[in-house]
C-alpha cells in the first residue's frame, strides 16, 4: 500500500516539475510576441506596419532572431507564403542572439 502511495506522490511531482516548465516556456513567448510587436513597429514601413496583427505567435517567436537589417524583407516572406517558425528561422542570415531564453 505504501509503494502505491510513492509511485502516485512521484508522478504528480514529475507533472507538477513538467507544468511548471511549460507555463515558463509560454510566459516567455508571450512576453516575446509583445517585444517582437514593438520592435516590428519601430523597424517595418508603414506598408509592412499594417500588418503586423497577421502574424501569428509562432512567427513572431521565429522572427526574434532575424537582424533588424533584414527583419522587413523575413516580414515580408512570411506573409507572403506563410511560414512557420522553423522555415524563418532557415532563412535568417544574420543572426540576433536571445541571451536571456530559458
Amino acid at each position: 500500500m505504501l509503494s502505491i502511495w510513492n509511485v502516485v506522490f512521484i508522478a504528480a511531482l514529475f507533472a507538477g516539475v513538467f507544468l511548471i516548465r511549460i507555463y515558463a516556456l509560454k510566459v516567455q513567448d508571450r512576453l516575446i510576441r509583445l517585444e517582437e510587436r514593438l520592435r516590428l513597429t519601430n523597424i517595418l514601413p508603414e506598408a509592412l506596419r499594417r500588418r503586423i496583427q497577421e502574424l501569428t505567435e509562432d512567427q513572431l517567436v521565429g522572427l526574434r532572431f532575424a537582424s533588424d537589417d533584414e527583419l522587413a524583407s523575413l516580414v515580408e516572406k512570411t506573409l507572403a507564403s506563410n511560414w512557420s517558425r522553423k522555415e524563418i528561422k532557415a532563412n535568417v542570415h544574420t543572426w540576433r542572439p536571445d541571451y536571456f531564453r530559458i
